[in-house]
């Protein structure tokens, strides 16, 4: 390990140390914090022991003095020497602590305080996620109710298909999002550490140290997870299961794979030949170095390509979970000091860009009626077929009428050209021989052929009200 603790642009950092993500979630992945939480384990040991006479208060008492001592240079130092990360930190604590130093990790092994402190700050850093996620669920709701009845395009097989609003639109979204916080709430609250097991999970070291009293391992393991205000799996090797890892991972997918796809449809629906939404954009802001003109997505962009990177990680989890050996295997170590982080930071700029992206997003009237306009009577011209059944007309009839028009008319809108659906609908007598004129063109407007989208849209609103004020 390199001991040059000093990092600044004149070398490599990751993007994550300054560009993404928030100065909390930075804090709950520093090394700092950290080697906080492991003195906090091992104080927590040391008190358990204590009920059993290994440790004396005096002993106690000088770990829990000097545990906010951390000095991560004169850990590296140490480190450097000895070629392993925990015994410098537990050397560096020694050498603060003249009393207690001597009894620091007293029958524990490595991972008995590196599961479980990586635990402790998963929960820490999901407490943000789950926040952020609330705060994005609150301005879509908010939007949901704003757009409910704001009738638009909507697309399948990207081809213009029926009518449908913005707010029902923005519902498919947040009633994703809302799933994904049901699934981040209930894994924060079953997350659970490896506890004490020692080497291979048998806990053989704690029952030879507590061998004559009346504690077991199991009793000591308990104390000390209540101390840390953690649960602990029952059946565990050297390390916790790392199916969780996986778990924890696939649930933040989850959420990354929620906004990806409304990014992914705010670019479309940002390009010109939509037109009908846009990202909020700065007065000095410049879209392109080569393009005065650009207004380039970059919000919904830079949330795409995490949500990519964020999916990606779910795989190396997933083999770190497969392939584990027997009761460990080391090859999860390296990766894990990446891939949790990284994957915790960049769901958190997702959250946090969304968020921006919602509040400040426009719509377009004047582009959201043109469309209306040039492909909505296609749409609209299945109501009037309905009112023609309901009316008495043959209904393979009149759907072949309604086709042959509709292929005349198609040329015309591809051209540029209004559409010209509604007159010639409008002049076919064997339309009107069911329908008058007045009525025909009441029934072509496709604004009002939106179905119960509005209903629905405020359904999710309210469910997404409810849930977050449970």
């Amino acid at each position: 390990m390199d001991t040059d603790s000093s990092f600044d642009h004149h070398s490599f950092i990751s993007p994550f140390t300054w560009r993404y993500g928030s100065a909390g979630m930075r804090r709950v992945w520093s090394e700092h914090h950290k080697r906080s939480i492991l003195r906090r384990i091992w104080i927590a040991l040391a008190k358990a022991e204590r009920t059993v006479g290994l440790v004396s208060d005096a002993q106690v008492a000088d770990l829990e003095a000097h545990k906010d001592d951390i000095d991560i240079a004169r850990a590296s130092q140490i480190e450097a020497e000895i070629h392993h990360d925990l015994m410098a930190e537990i050397r560096t604590y020694a050498e603060q602590c003249p009393v207690g130093g001597s009894i620091i990790h007293l029958g524990a092994t490595s991972m008995d305080v590196l599961d479980n402190m990586d635990i402790i700050r998963q929960r820490e850093a999901l407490t943000i996620i789950i926040s952020q996620a609330k705060e994005l669920l609150q301005d879509l709701a908010k939007r949901i109710e704003e757009t409910a009845d704001t009738p638009c395009m909507a697309f399948t097989h990207i081809q213009p298909a029926e009518p449908t609003t913005i707010g029902y639109r923005l519902a498919q979204t947040a009633q994703d999002l809302l799933d994904d916080l049901d699934d981040l709430t209930r894994l924060h609250a079953t997350l659970r550490g490896k506890g004490l097991k020692g080497a291979v999970g048998t806990s053989a070291s704690y029952q030879a140290l507590l061998e004559g009293s009346q504690t077991g391992s199991i009793e000591l393991e308990t104390e000390v997870m209540k101390e840390l205000g953690i649960s602990s799996f029952v059946a565990a090797t050297q390390v916790y299961p790392r199916k969780q890892d996986w778990r924890l991972g696939s649930a933040l997918a989850g959420v990354c794979a929620t906004i990806a796809k409304f990014a992914l449809d705010f670019r479309l629906m940002q390009s010109p030949p939509i037109g009908e939404w846009s990202e909020p954009f700065g007065t000095k802001q410049v879209g392109s170095s080569a393009m005065p003109f650009k207004r380039n997505p970059i919000n919904a962009e830079k949330i795409d390509s995490l949500c990519r990177f964020a999916s990606a990680q779910v795989d190396v989890l997933w083999h770190n979970a497969a392939d584990t050996i027997l009761e460990r295997t080391l090859d999860d170590s390296a990766n894990r000091r990446i891939v949790l982080p990284e994957l915790f930071l960049a769901t958190e700029e997702v959250l946090r860009t969304a968020g921006k992206l919602v509040r400040g997003m426009v719509f377009h009237a004047v582009g959201i009626q043109n469309n209306l306009s040039r492909y909505g009577l296609f749409a609209a011209s299945e109501r009037l077929l309905m009112e023609l059944g309901r009316r008495g007309a043959d209904r393979q009839e009149m759907h072949e009428v309604i086709r042959e028009h509709s292929l005349q008319a198609w040329p015309r809108v591809q051209q540029g050209l209004q559409n010209p659906l509604a007159e010639m609908l409008c002049d076919d007598a064997r339309i009107l021989s069911f329908i008058p004129q007045a009525e025909i063109l009441e029934l072509l407007d496709a604004s009002e052929y939106v179905g119960d989208a509005p209903i629905r849209s405020r359904m999710v609103a309210d469910a997404i009200k409810a849930a977050l004020h449970e």
